[in-house]
């Protein structure tokens, strides 16, 4: 008689809700940036570089302590996981763009324009990345046992 192999799905850990607020926080921040920024460009009005600037601290304010939240869960053996480590690599990557890009906002609203777009673009893909993650998009692997 033939049995057909069990298909077993890898234990996932899910993150801790009040982590997952954190992440899911960052990102209209970091897309409020970017939004922020096209009406600069558009509109030529300073007050949107003001208003980006406020939007990008906001959206560090809770990337920040995420990443270190999500530092300290690799303590445990049960959380290291290759998609865990992917997860807070795109999680530290997203930290230093919107580090690099608060830098260019502070710049004068006439020198900061095509930069501060491109860093925005590239902070919302990032975080985009890192909730895709958080939320298990990739996270489970099906092994089989014969």
């Amino acid at each position: 008689m033939h049995t057909r192999p069990d298909v077993v799905t890898q234990p996932y850990r899910p993150l801790h809700p009040l982590h997952m607020l954190l992440v899911t926080s960052a990102f209209p921040l970091f897309l409020g940036t970017l939004v922020a920024d096209i009406a600069y460009a558009k509109t030529y009005q300073i007050q949107w570089t003001n208003f980006a600037s406020w939007l990008l601290v906001g959206a560090m304010v809770f990337a920040v302590p995420a990443l270190v939240w999500a530092l300290v869960s690799l303590i445990t053996p049960t959380a290291r996981t290759r998609a865990r480590y992917i997860y807070v690599g795109l999680l530290a990557l997203t930290c230093v763009l919107g580090f690099l890009n608060s830098l260019v906002h502070a710049m004068d609203a006439w020198q900061k324009m095509p930069q501060a777009l491109v860093w925005s673009v590239l902070c919302v893909a990032s975080i985009v990345a890192t909730l895709w993650f958080a939320l298990g998009g990739t996270l489970r692997r099906r092994e089989v046992i014969a």
